[in-house]
């Protein structure tokens, strides 16, 4: 096998592990084990409001409210991950899952699709950019989070 193959695979690999790293940090709401998995100038594109967030301490803030949004546990789940990495970037999409109940009572088991911008920097792979969306009916405008992978 080629050596620019061995590294691509080499890439890919460590691309997914960081990706499995951070689903496990995201299930135990650890966010500064999540937060280490992204760059200090991250750009993020959410399914709420607003339409940006930029830089890694508006993300955090968004993060730490949507995790210590949730009473105890959280299921996530993520599916269908693709992972195409170079020697300095990659991208990954998926089809990604959170069950669990709001402080408020309500469940949520809500279904979006996600696509990760990856850069090496000193040897390490980092979340540069991270892109979450749903679907919506086109006749009602409203989105649809009952699907299902």
């Amino acid at each position: 096998m080629a050596a620019q193959s061995m590294d691509t695979m080499d890439n890919n690999g460590r691309v997914r592990e960081l990706i499995d790293d951070w689903a496990v940090a995201v299930r135990s709401k650890d966010i500064e084990r999540v937060m280490a998995h992204y760059t200090s100038d991250v750009v993020a594109f959410d399914v709420v409001n607003p339409l940006e967030y930029k830089g890694s301490d508006l993300f955090r803030e968004r993060l730490t409210g949507w995790l210590s949004s949730f009473q105890g546990a959280i299921g996530f789940e993520i599916s269908n991950l693709e992972v195409e990495a170079g020697d300095y970037l990659a991208f990954c999409y998926s089809l990604n899952r959170v069950v669990g109940i709001k402080s408020d009572g309500m469940k949520i088991n809500m279904c979006w699709r996600a696509t990760l911008c990856c850069r090496k920097i000193d040897g390490l792979w980092k979340i540069k950019h991270s892109h979450s969306s749903v679907p919506f009916e086109v006749e009602t405008g409203l989105a649809s989070l009952d699907l299902e992978p």
